[in-house]
């Protein structure tokens, strides 16, 4: 059965109220749920949740960052949610950017892939029952050894967007994890990556024939995301430097309502689902024909209610 997930909490419910939405979900046909990490819930809880009120889901992070916590805290989350949900948690880890590691958490954002390297190592021995007694090159852990036997310990993906972190996640992980690309781009980013592991790819979709509306609401996200360092220099690679350049001037001078205005529609159509539900399908399903794995859905505001949105957006079998 192919792996089809969406991206959870829903903003407007809260969430003691979600175990209604996992068993609609469950039974629409969805078979993973994941998480982000940046100034909503963490990432771990709504997962305990979610497998708790329906067993049946694949659950993941993606992602948590790997500056916001200790290596050994960030071991022991894991393995919490490994213990929970054996063989159906993905453990999704990344660098995560400048303004959440810096601005929002008072950390510094240092050698991100060297870090993400690091860390993705000392998990890998970790979550295998390893006693743990290193001097990494970003940080050193001594005699830290998980206090509970993990009989299956998860698979490690890896937040990726331009090749280093790209090969990275397939030589030492056992995937990637991107979002904010189109599904052409996953034809340039899968290589990268190498056969036989997985790539998940966070799709942001607005199920609606308004195209004014979702494209509103998708320049507002382009311009939260792909102003950010990280994403700016994935998109230059991705060859969307020309195209962007106004929004990142207008971005950089502050005048944020120019940023907004510059942003082609082309640019919005291709990064951003919209349309009739058929319509919404098939473009996800061009993300999978690419080389993505497990399609993973991210609700942007359309006006539509969310029963009916899960209902338009479910998988056809």
């Amino acid at each position: 059965m192919r792996r089809y997930g969406i991206t959870i909490p829903f903003d407007d419910v809260p969430l003691f109220e979600h175990d209604r939405v996992f068993k609609e979900l469950v039974d629409l046909g969805f078979t993973d749920v994941w998480t982000g990490e940046a100034n909503g819930t963490d990432g771990f809880v709504p997962l305990a949740l979610a497998t708790a009120w329906q067993p049946t889901l694949n659950v993941g992070t993606a992602v948590v960052p790997v500056y916001t916590r200790g290596p050994g805290l960030l071991a022991v989350q894991a393995a919490t949610m490994a213990e929970l949900a054996p063989g159906r948690f993905f453990l999704g880890i990344g660098s995560s950017s400048d303004v959440i590691v810096e601005q929002w958490n008072a950390g510094s954002f240092v050698e991100p892939y060297k870090r993400v390297r690091d860390t993705m190592r000392f998990l890998r021995g970790a979550l295998a029952g390893e006693r743990i007694d290193q001097d990494y090159e970003t940080f050193s852990v001594h005699g830290f050894r998980l206090g509970r036997k993990l009989h299956t310990p998860p698979p490690i993906l890896l937040a990726a967007l331009r090749p280093g972190m790209l090969r990275l996640a397939g030589r030492e992980g056992d995937g990637a994890i991107v979002n904010w690309l189109s599904a052409e781009d996953v034809a340039k980013v899968v290589p990268e990556v190498g056969v036989g592991k997985e790539v998940v790819a966070r799709i942001f979709v607005c199920p609606t024939a308004d195209a004014e509306r979702a494209r509103t609401v998708g320049r507002m996200g382009i311009a939260a995301y792909l102003n950010v360092e990280v994403y700016a220099a994935f998109h230059e690679w991705l060859g969307r430097g020309p195209l962007l350049e106004d929004m990142w001037e207008a971005w950089r001078s502050g005048d944020r309502r120019r940023a907004l205005e510059t942003i082609p529609d082309a640019v919005v159509d291709e990064l951003v689902i919209h349309g009739p539900p058929e319509h919404c399908r098939e473009q996800v399903s061009r993300y999978v024909e690419n080389g993505v794995t497990v399609p993973v859905l991210g609700l942007l505001p359309s006006g539509t209610d969310l029963h009916q949105a899960l209902e338009d957006l479910a998988p056809r079998v």
